[in-house]
């Protein structure tokens, strides 16, 4: 007497779920340039490292005798692996079955995966397709009733940012719940063409009168990493699963735990001649920020995040003499480096990340200031703007801020924090103070200017007094910005304070919850 005849059938049953939706939805699914769920598993885990929990739960039919007849397995493929020898949850909708709807989803095992990873303290790596588990209108007669809109374990989701690392990629025609897992992680990435993201899809836009569009118009991947619903675009799913291990690298695998360090072959004590003058000395000339960056860094280590949106703000992950850290930095070339509103809302979602993380946090700052108009009025420029400035005054982790040029006006001031692990270093081309002299200097003398006989003549005169007092050094007489640096040497300053501060980073959940 043995149990070989049940496990027989558990083979069965598993190698039916490995058929997934049938051969004719997979043919489509691949016909439409798209990996299958089982597939993408394999692509994004180590060889072999993928343990499966619940493979064969699903919609089971029998024959009169009680023998299996056929099996069609639930939608969602969900389980344990590694990724770049790192444990992660990974969970997959399987598009194959009912293309991602609930009514082949047993809730149970997405909230499974969902608890896993805030209970093992595990970053959870999302491969959306579909629905994401959200109903349809069959639902309704399947069911035989209506029901009221829940969506049950969102909690865990939403809980699960504060405590590990989350990647959502949108690897299909994502939509309503979908949509909404895709938004709700630390970094989102979608597959040009073969993906959209969209509220509700065309046939629900063109019954509510909204127009005939189609599901590129609505949710086109050049649309939503433009406003910010997503991070990143890419051209593949295999380059979406190197950004999603790129991105875990930098982390740690949860919030009581630090980043991990690498084994540094960048020299920390390089210099780069081009920074001497890099920086024009007419401020109104730009010049390319992401040059320092790659100078400063460590080699190759700049991960830039979301640089389709928020565009006068670059932000990314990186490194310094093997530290990951995250940095920010004005670019130049978009409104001069000024602060807009979708700039700040990129800067939030950073320094969350860096608090939440233990990241210690680079500022490279050429701010003119908030972006001033009426379009910036009407965006709310200001409340972001503070709340951005709250973000970094809550910041848990170190910061270091090097004014390369401008720092005016209110934004300005995102060149300090509180504490002592906050260094601040300046280039002898800083410029700094509530307005630039350039764009202050006929509101601050305007009557003197109106009752002029040659106001032109004492306008140069202004300009050239208030410019002999304008150089930085003056300031560091009075210590109001620590230490003037040699461009050059910004490297070494920088992975000096990297070694130092990291050790004082205490690992533990942050005392404010991530906002999504």
């Amino acid at each position: 007497m043995s149990w070989e005849p049940e496990i027989e059938e558990l083979a069965e049953r598993e190698a039916l779920a490995e058929r997934m939706g049938g051969p004719e939805k997979v043919e489509r699914q691949h016909h439409f340039g798209k990996l299958t769920i089982r597939e993408r598993v394999d692509r994004i885990l180590d060889d072999g490292s993928f343990r499966e929990i619940g493979k064969t739960a699903g919609a089971a039919t029998y024959d009169d005798d009680g023998n299996l007849v056929d099996f069609t397995p639930s939608n969602l493929v969900i389980g344990l692996g590694e990724l770049n020898g790192r444990p992660v949850v990974v969970s997959g909708d399987d598009f194959t079955v009912r293309g991602g709807s609930n009514e082949a989803t047993i809730p149970e095992k997405r909230n499974l995966a969902e608890g896993l990873a805030i209970d093992l303290r595990l970053p959870h790596v999302r491969l959306v397709d579909g629905m994401g588990g959200g109903g349809s209108v069959k639902t309704i007669e399947m069911a035989g009733r209506t029901y009221i809109p829940e969506v049950r374990g969102w909690e865990l989701v939403v809980d699960h940012l504060s405590v590990a690392p989350s990647v959502s990629l949108a690897l299909g025609s994502v939509a309503g719940i979908g949509a909404a897992r895709v938004a709700t992680a630390h970094y989102s990435v979608i597959v040009r063409d073969i993906a959209q993201m969209m509220i509700a899809g065309p046939a629900l836009v063109e019954w509510a009168s909204l127009g005939d569009v189609s599901k590129e118009e609505l949710g086109h991947a050049d649309i939503h990493t433009a406003n910010g619903a997503i991070d990143d675009v890419v051209d593949s799913e295999e380059e979406a699963f190197a950004a999603a291990a790129r991105f875990l690298s930098y982390l740690p695998d949860n919030a009581w735990e630090l980043p991990p360090r690498v084994e540094a072959t960048d020299d920390p004590d390089r210099t780069d001649e081009k920074l001497l003058s890099i920086v024009p000395r007419e401020p109104r000339r730009v010049y390319k920020m992401r040059q320092i960056l790659t100078s400063v860094l460590d080699e190759d280590s700049f991960f830039e995040i979301g640089r389709r949106w928020g565009r006068s703000m670059i932000c990314g992950l990186a490194r310094l003499d093997g530290h990951a850290v995250a940095v920010f930095a004005e670019d130049p070339y978009v409104y001069g480096g000024a602060w807009t509103a979708d700039g700040c809302r990129k800067l939030i979602r950073l320094l969350d990340l860096a608090s939440t993380f233990h990241l210690p946090v680079v500022h490279f700052e050429d701010c003119p200031g908030f972006l001033i108009g009426k379009e910036s009025e009407e965006a709310g420029t200001i409340r972001l703007g503070s709340t951005a400035l709250a973000a970094l005054g809550q910041l848990s982790s170190p910061f270091a801020c090097v004014v390369v040029r401008k720092a005016f006006g209110v934004a300005g001031a995102a060149n300090k924090q509180p504490g002592t692990r906050s260094f601040r270093y300046a280039w002898p081309s800083g410029d700094w103070g509530s307005l630039p002299i350039e764009g202050g200097i006929e509101v601050a003398y305007k009557q003197e200017l109106a009752d002029s006989d040659d106001p032109d003549a004492l306008l140069a005169e202004i300009t050239e007094r208030l410019n002999r007092v304008r150089s930085p050094h003056r300031s560091a007489e009075y210590f109001e910005v620590e230490q003037i640096i040699d461009p050059r040497e910004t490297r070494q300053h920088l992975c000096h304070w990297a070694d130092l501060v990291t050790r004082t980073v205490q690992p533990g959940p942050p005392s404010f919850g991530y906002r999504p």
